[in-house]
């Protein structure tokens, strides 16, 4: 493996697979919750969106303080060590695409500062999520910075998901339907993928979540067929919340938590906001800094 192929590979291990998938938060209002109960110790819940942008890496004081009192931070998952967790196990987008497909993902290939030969062999589902970034990946997108927060403080880190996990979750949808989600991604402009980010943060940053389930919706579920974005919103949302809400729960019986995960999980019927009240806590919205 050449060196610039694991620069690449290092780059996309920080990559967060819910770019693309948008950031919908349900009926909840907050991005940063307190969950508190008699028979575990404190949560503290904080709904991310993986960007670099200093408009959500400027963190309040409130944040850094529930970092540093916390015994543990847990994130999604934690950098793979065997980087074909994120590849095709065969083949190559050159056998997939067109030749002018091809083209456009050596232009956005270089975009995002990716090596080639990386870029053809990784799932496309999940190069769609990078490809769908109006910006350069950069290793201080906001998840990033709150752990290397909590390292700086000697926290204990935490992979909710294994990376087998945590990038494997779309590996049931088909290798034609992840194609399809490709070149729908390929055919974005830069000035429309610029101007949904925008809408996404703004609404992040005002806390806005019934406004981040519209975008979600619209964004992102009206690009695919609709019983193919159901399947990905199952996998994506519902099947991990579950598996999040077990582990966050189990976790807190012995440690306090800070917990900081896409804001996709945070609210709706089956999202952790709920979970963690019908497991018997306490929530208390977290006040943040206003937005300027």
């Amino acid at each position: 493996m050449t060196s610039n192929f694991k620069n690449t590979v290092k780059r996309l291990m920080l990559f967060s697979i819910f770019t693309l998938f948008s950031i919908s938060a349900g009926a909840a209002s907050g991005m940063f919750w307190k969950a508190e109960s008699a028979s575990a110790n404190t949560i503290y819940l904080f709904g991310t969106i993986h960007t670099d942008d200093n408009r959500v890496t400027d963190f309040s004081p409130v944040v850094i303080s529930a970092i540093k009192s916390s015994d543990a931070f847990m994130m999604e998952t934690l950098a793979p060590k065997d980087p074909s967790v994120l590849m095709m196990p065969v083949g190559s987008l050159k056998d997939m695409l067109t030749e002018a497909e091809l083209e456009k993902v050596y232009e956005l290939t270089e975009f995002h500062v990716m090596h080639r030969n990386a870029a053809l062999r990784m799932k496309p589902w999940l190069l769609a999520a990078i490809f769908d970034v109006p910006r350069p990946i950069t290793p201080f997108a906001q998840d990033n910075l709150l752990m290397a927060q909590a390292e700086d403080f000697g926290k204990e880190i935490i992979g909710i998901e294994s990376t087998a996990e945590h990038f494997g979750v779309m590996d049931s949808i088909s290798m034609d339907e992840q194609i399809t989600m490709l070149r729908e991604v390929l055919k974005r402009t830069p000035d429309a993928k610029e101007r949904d980010y925008e809408r996404l943060v703004q609404a992040y940053l005002k806390g806005d979540s019934e406004k981040l389930a519209l975008l979600n919706a619209e964004i992102t579920g009206n690009s695919m067929q609709k019983d193919l974005w159901e399947r990905m919103r199952v996998k994506l949302l519902d099947e991990r919340n579950a598996l999040m809400a077990e582990r966050i729960l189990e976790a807190a019986k012995t440690k306090k938590l800070f917990v900081g995960v896409g804001a996709s999980h945070l609210a709706g019927q089956a999202g952790l906001l709920v979970m963690l009240k019908n497991a018997g806590f306490k929530l208390t919205p977290v006040k943040l800094k206003p937005v300027k």
